[in-house]
């Protein structure tokens, strides 16, 4: 072998010698930032920024469940920057996804100061070492679905009692066609019947009218003399058949911006429910009076009264407090939810005082406007000789 053979043999061994060194400084590198990768706790750049922009709860923790990042919506759930995760069920999310190294969705409940909350937490991991954690509050969501859910079932409940009565009733009539007398009383009972779902179905829509997003379409400024008159002339021959006497006193010419059939509607309910609570012989009072920048009008009366118990669920949709008695006098649990939606679009609110035995009295505040100039007379105080339904709500704590 000459010398220049010699020579690009050992130009081509130091080749392969350098080529094998860089290849084994290369793989040092990677493993070393494969190493550094694994172990590393470095949030990767930019996922503060993206946090603060986010709406939702979201952090960033390590595998030792410390928070390193997060968004300001995670402050309410107490998720703070140097502590570590409170929850135990978030802390077995967060073990379960890096195991699998796959994101996972669960539904959980957190504290949100001291109200607990239902929240959906969804956790993903983005390096070998940290996790992403993003909670979104779903109370309302779920609470919104329930009520849905709830209104469905009850609605064709409560249908089912007058469509199977109205059915038992015309066979009842058929079956007794040979007997007038038979068919007259099943007729009449067809009637009343027939009636109450008419009743039952003008309610359910009345009250989905109100709790839709749409506005009210004939808002205009209403008298409240007008209002509350109206509502006592719709429940007249009721209370004089059970000879109960309604009795209106307290503020006149005071007015308020809204739809008056709604508002007359409203307070019919509250009337309706007063005269049908009450012992014959008793009075049911009608109150008007100007508060501080509002309209207060009570109805109170002196009947049986409701359990403190049910005056949280009174207003509830087909919420009775007194299942029996409320289906003898053809209620459909839909009344008072009626007022509370009612006097919300109005952007008022109604309150309820009440003892058993002793009665109970429902005020209604609403914006006050100015009177318009056509009606710009004084208002006129009540009589000293008339009992103010106003000043025995006063008396009960209500107003």
């Amino acid at each position: 072998m000459d010398s220049t053979q010699l020579a690009l043999l050992g130009l081509l061994v130091g080749a392969l010698i350098g080529a094998t060194a860089v290849g084994l400084v290369v793989f040092a590198l990677r493993s070393r930032d494969q190493t550094r990768r694994v172990t590393s706790v470095e949030i990767p750049d930019g996922t503060d920024s993206v946090l603060q922009g986010m709406d939702d709860a979201a952090v960033v923790v390590d595998a030792s469940m410390l928070v390193l990042s997060s968004s300001a919506a995670a402050e309410v759930f107490s998720l703070h920057v140097g502590q570590t995760l409170g929850s135990d069920t978030l802390k077995s999310l967060v073990r379960g996804v890096r195991a699998s190294g796959l994101a996972a969705t669960e539904n959980m409940q957190l504290n949100r100061g001291v109200e607990p909350r239902l929240v959906a937490a969804r956790a993903s991991v983005i390096t070998p070492r940290l996790t992403l954690i993003v909670i979104r509050d779903i109370t309302e969501r779920e609470r919104v679905e329930q009520m849905r859910r709830d209104f469905v079932a009850n609605t064709s409940h409560e249908l089912k009692t007058p469509v199977g009565a109205v059915t038992l009733l015309a066979e009842a009539i058929d079956s007794a066609a040979d007997d007038p007398d038979q068919v007259r009383h099943f007729a009449s009972r067809l009637t009343a019947e027939a009636g109450r779902l008419g009743q039952l179905t003008s309610r359910i829509m009345n009250l989905s009218r109100l709790q839709s997003a749409d506005d009210i379409a004939e808002m205009r400024n209403v008298s409240v003399d007008e209002v509350v008159t109206a509502a006592i002339e719709s429940q007249g021959i009721t209370a004089e058949a059970s000879d109960i006497t309604i009795a209106r006193g307290g503020d006149r010419g005071l007015f308020v911006r809204g739809d008056p059939q709604i508002l007359i509607e409203a307070i019919s309910n509250l009337l309706a429910n007063a005269v049908a609570y009450s012992p014959a012989g008793a009075q049911v009072g009608v109150g008007v009076r100007e508060g501080d920048g509002t309209v207060e009008i009570a109805i109170a009366d002196h009947g049986i009264g409701i359990h403190e118990d049910d005056q949280q669920r009174i207003f509830e949709r087909f919420y009775r407090a007194d299942q029996a008695r409320s289906r003898r006098t053809g209620g459909t649990g839909l009344g008072l939810s009626i007022v509370k939606h009612a006097v919300q679009r109005h952007g008022g609110s109604v309150e309820l005082w009440s003892r058993p035995g002793r009665g109970s009295t429902f005020t209604i505040r609403l914006p006050i406007v100015h009177a318009p100039e056509s009606h710009s007379e004084p208002k006129r105080k009540p009589k000293k000789s008339m009992k103010s339904a106003a000043r025995v709500s006063a008396k009960r704590g209500a107003l």
